[in-house]
């Protein structure tokens, strides 16, 4: 797995085709989605293969974990039948899905509107989401709250897949999965706050419930003045307690939530890795290395497009979620 020293020397390289063929010798690409594209792919075979090792409860939440790539899939539809984008760019960027997610890609694609993509969202936590969207967000000119009810349904079907693991299971994978969770809860607020300025009347249906945010404290969230205070109502929450003060500080000053949302992604990587590490070969040990391998797959697209854009390496390393940066806190 591309971490610690390996990622710094990734970093480092300058030349798309050089880095290219680093991460997969002997493979041509025709550019960054295209390397991009199969980055994902590989992470979709890697997660679907350990359904393999396990039967139950856990193969039912690695089931919902790869519901994760059919919702990525969905929102691309409802971007391009709300902005009118090309359809080739669509087909682009879509990823095969497994067949048992497969979506009808030309129906989809033939949508004209937000309302006639919902039948054809799988029936479930998915469909009742976007569905009540539609409901009170029918007026949005744009696919922000859309996008967030199907994450939002995403993680009502994750939660309840959790909640029926084994009590040994779900002590080491809860905070792992909770934490995923409530980084959604807390992105929603600080991109719906300061970045789109939405009134958080409008936000509260988006609740993802199940996670530690509970909805009273998402609330008090959704009123904070600015982003220290939003971060402080999480109360330790989504970012370690070494990092909160000084990160929301420094989040504010800059006026950009990206300082955050990359603690908060950290504070997962540590819950992962502390799965897959106390669990002994057991159900721990898949969910860590998925949640591990999901995040190793961001890091390497991440690097693609700093070198994509030229950025110097230390502004691309700034970028990436690395377990290095939080593993000696805990030792």
């Amino acid at each position: 797995m591309a971490e610690g020293p390996r990622l710094d020397a990734l970093c480092r390289i300058r030349d798309l085709q050089e880095y290219f063929q680093e991460i997969f010798p002997g493979s041509e690409f025709s550019g960054v989605l295209d390397f991009q594209r199969t980055i994902i792919q590989g992470l979709i075979e890697d997660i679907s293969g350990l359904r393999y090792f396990v039967a139950g409860p856990g193969a039912d939440l690695i089931d919902r974990m790869l519901v994760r790539f059919q919702v990525e899939d969905l929102k691309m539809f409802i971007r391009v039948c709300m902005t009118k984008s090309s359809l080739e760019d669509l087909y682009g960027s879509l990823v095969p899905l497994p067949r048992e997610l497969a979506l009808d890609v030309r129906r989809l694609a033939a949508a004209g509107s937000v309302e006639d993509i919902v039948p054809l969202v799988p029936r479930g936590f998915l469909r009742k989401s976007l569905m009540k969207a539609v409901e009170i967000y029918h007026d949005s000119p744009g696919p922000f709250f859309f996008e967030a009810a199907l994450d939002r349904g995403y993680f009502q079907g994750l939660l309840a897949a959790m909640e029926l693991l084994p009590r040994d299971a779900h002590r080491l994978i809860q905070p792992m999965i909770c934490q995923e969770a409530d980084i959604f809860n807390l992105m929603l607020v600080l991109r719906g706050r300061f970045r789109y300025d939405v009134a958080p009347d409008m936000m509260l249906p988006l609740h993802a419930k199940g996670g530690r945010i509970i909805r009273s404290r998402f609330e008090d969230m959704l009123k904070g003045a600015d982003l220290q205070t939003v971060v402080g109502l999480t109360g330790l929450r989504v970012i370690d307690e070494e990092f909160v003060d000084r990160s929301a500080n420094e989040a504010a000053a800059a006026a950009g939530i990206s300082p955050l949302e990359k603690l908060a992604w950290q504070r997962y990587v540590r819950l992962a890795n502390h799965a897959f590490h106390r669990s002994h070969m057991g159900l721990g040990t898949i969910i860590g290395y998925a949640g591990l391998r999901r995040v190793e797959a961001a890091n390497l697209i991440t690097i693609s497009e700093g070198i994509r854009g030229g950025m110097a390496v230390e502004k691309i390393r700034g970028r990436m979620v690395l377990l290095t940066e939080v593993e000696g806190l805990y030792v």
